[in-house]
């Protein structure tokens, strides 16, 4: 009885097992290395490749968390009795699963169907987040003249600046990403730009190793005309032709181009015979007043040419130097010619078949260039070196704009207030011929120069216009 007895108040506690399986949610591969705990606390465990675990627990009933980064944890109940064998599946879901997208990008500027828009503007939108999600944003930009889409990519802000062409209308469009969800699309939006504005200044800029032509209103608002993977220069517009003709680099040889205003429809021209003469820099080239010639120099030759390429006339020929400078005005041609150093310089006129007509300079010393003829030919502009200096690499020291009077016969220095050692180069009337433009530079040649104003009369002004600018025209 005794033995009995105490057989009867042994008690067992008795041990069961949890296993089980973790895989990903949708794809239901098996997850490696996934926590396992329970609660009650037991042992920690990790699944294996396959993503199985086993865990051995004492009787009773436990809470199992299953848990591994970049996941959300998931739980399972597990009642475990002695002898028994208790299974659970984990289907861990990533841990952006209740991630939400972020919300539809409403387009701010321009609004849809806006018109007479710049052609340097800024698109605006806005997009929220619920989850306060970084952002990237992606804008589409299509051109309805030619279908091009431009693609701006990996923007953070909620504004994008750019430029488009006048007088087009586009679409645009914002994909908004949290890179956790679907990107989200806006609506689409449409504008329309203003017409390319009537701009009186056009110059050229140094860009790299290139020169860029271009235009820009009284306000210094620029727009370039040629892009910088060309070398262009020397722009002349007519308003008659409604055209731009300008110097451009073809292989070893400089042709004569022409371009709309805008830039665009930019041909050219010459092809038999290229422009040639003393320093390209230095070339200048004309239009008659109707704008159906363009008049070029070609080493001691003047050539005239039709916009189409043909009707290629010599019109007349030097007895000895270059000409590196023209310019027509009702029926009457300046010319302006030099040695094979930029030197022994003359400025004469001559009419459309080459006879001279009036002898303006001669016998100088030093450099000069720059003509340009007043509307009733009266007059004619240009520039010459004060000084006389004279050397092999073509320095000026000293440059002034002078206005030449055919019927006195006398010349004015209206370079005035001129800084000391510097240069005012590239002289032009403007279209009321009260002012005149020029490209004023240090005399080293080497610092970039700048474009300025001065009024004929008003001797105290003098305005910068345009900085790093060189060849002004002001029609």
């Amino acid at each position: 009885m005794l033995i009995g007895c105490s057989e009867d108040t042994i008690e067992i506690n008795g041990k069961g097992i949890i296993k089980g399986r973790v895989v990903e949610d949708i794809t239901f591969l098996p997850l490696e290395n996934v926590k396992i705990s329970t609660n009650p606390q037991t042992n920690v465990v990790f699944t294996d490749v396959d993503g199985n675990f086993e865990i051995e627990v004492e009787e009773g009933q436990y809470a199992v968390q299953a848990q591994k980064d970049d996941f959300l944890a998931s739980f399972e109940s597990a009642d475990v009795f002695t002898g028994e064998t208790v299974e659970l599946v984990y289907e861990l879901k990533p841990s952006t699963a209740n991630n939400q997208p972020p919300a539809t990008p409403s387009l701010v500027a321009p609004v849809d169907n806006a018109v007479d828009q710049p052609f340097e503007l800024t698109l605006e939108w806005s997009s929220v987040d619920p989850d306060e999600d970084e952002l990237k944003f992606t804008v589409l930009l299509r051109n309805s003249r030619d279908n091009t889409v431009e693609t701006f990519e990996d923007i953070t802000e909620e504004t994008l600046d750019v430029q488009v062409a006048f007088n087009t209308t586009y679409f645009w469009q914002v994909i908004a990403n949290d890179e956790i969800n679907t990107p989200v699309n806006s609506p689409v939006f449409t504008f329309s730009t203003a017409d390319f504005p009537l701009n009186r200044f056009h110059f050229v800029r140094k860009s790299g190793s290139n020169n860029q032509i271009f235009s820009a209103d009284g306000d210094g608002v620029e727009i370039a005309l040629t892009d910088a993977t060309t070398n262009s220069w020397r722009p002349r517009i007519n308003r008659t032709a409604n055209k731009i003709a300008f110097l451009r680099n073809v292989g070893a040889q400089i042709h004569v181009f022409t371009m709309d205003p805008d830039g665009n429809n930019q041909q050219q021209i010459t092809s038999q015979i290229p422009v040639s003469g003393f320093n390209p820099d230095e070339i200048d080239i004309t239009w008659s007043d109707d704008g159906s010639l363009i008049y070029y120099p070609v080493q001691d030759r003047l050539y005239s040419i039709q916009l189409d390429g043909t009707g290629l006339t010599q019109v007349h020929q030097t007895t000895g130097n270059l000409i590196t400078e023209v310019d027509f005005n009702n029926g009457i041609l300046a010319v302006k010619t030099n040695n094979l150093s930029g030197y022994n310089c003359e400025i004469y006129t001559i009419d459309t078949v080459g006879n001279v007509l009036d002898v303006v300079l001669t016998g100088v010393t030093g450099a000069v260039g720059g003509i340009d003829l007043s509307a009733d030919n009266s007059q004619i502009l240009y520039t010459r070196d004060a000084s006389g200096f004279e050397n092999q690499q073509y320095r000026r020291l000293d440059v002034n704009a002078y206005v030449y009077n055919f019927n006195t016969m006398n010349e004015v220095n209206v370079s005035f207030n001129k800084d000391p050692g510097t240069n005012d180069l590239d002289v032009r009337f403007s279209p009321t011929e009260a002012s005149i433009i020029v490209y004023n530079q240090d005399n080293d040649g080497i610092t970039p120069g700048k474009v300025q104003t001065l009024a004929i009369l008003v001797p105290d002004t003098r305005e910068d216009e345009f900085t790093n600018a060189m060849m002004p025209d002001w029609k």
